[in-house]
């Protein structure tokens, strides 16, 4: 039976997104192509119809995971305006996004493995990272939106790594005090950051 364009598409769109959270989890050399179309509820036969390669569906796969995860920040901000870094390190550094090895931040959860894949997965990766670093730098940048001293960068290796840590040890109180120990340090760089910046009265 021949698929509709329009079903093609969503198809298409539907192998995106499970690709996104199943690599994810597995990683990208850890699921193969049987079983990604299994978790899309498709045949692996009808992925060459859609994709030139595994490595196209990681670029693609990567770049709407982290899409995602920039909309996840964009909202946490949104709900509250007057400390939008805080509503991120909030739910970025908390042992529930820790636990979030489907849906959580696709750096985390791929970033040594994007690093061994070729271009077009390193190029969706560097977007998403320069999206959040843009982020990032309208809350910790100076009064004109500019990071000349890295602190965005710096903030963004802090919180990378202090979940990259929480899930690589087995101690629960050790996890926990690494997200702890990063949400403060990321907190003191900006206070001190935004005291700075404050004109003398």
């Amino acid at each position: 039976m021949r698929v509709s364009r329009t079903q093609a598409a969503e198809n298409r769109e539907t192998v995106i997104d499970v690709a996104s959270r199943l690599f994810r989890k597995h990683g990208f050399d850890g699921i193969g192509l049987k079983d990604l179309m299994k978790g899309a509820g498709l045949t692996q036969g009808a992925f060459y119809k859609q994709f030139a390669s595994k490595e196209d569906l990681e670029a693609l796969a990567s770049r709407r995971a982290l899409e995602h995860a920039s909309r996840r920040w964009s909202d946490a901000a949104a709900k509250n305006p007057k400390d939008p870094l805080g509503a991120v390190i909030e739910f970025y550094l908390s042992a529930g996004h820790r636990e979030e090895r489907m849906d959580g931040c696709p750096v985390v959860a791929l970033g040594s493995d994007a690093a061994r894949q070729g271009s077009d997965v390193k190029a969706s990766f560097e977007a998403g990272i320069r999206e959040y670093l843009e982020l990032l730098d309208g809350w910790v940048g100076d009064a004109h939106g500019e990071d000349p001293d890295g602190k965005a960068m710096a903030v963004l290796s802090t919180m990378v790594g202090a979940v990259v840590l929480s899930r690589a040890v087995n101690d629960k109180q050790l996890s926990k005090q690494f997200l702890q120990a990063a949400a403060e340090s990321v907190l003191q760089r900006s206070s001190s950051s935004n005291a700075q910046e404050e004109p003398p009265l």
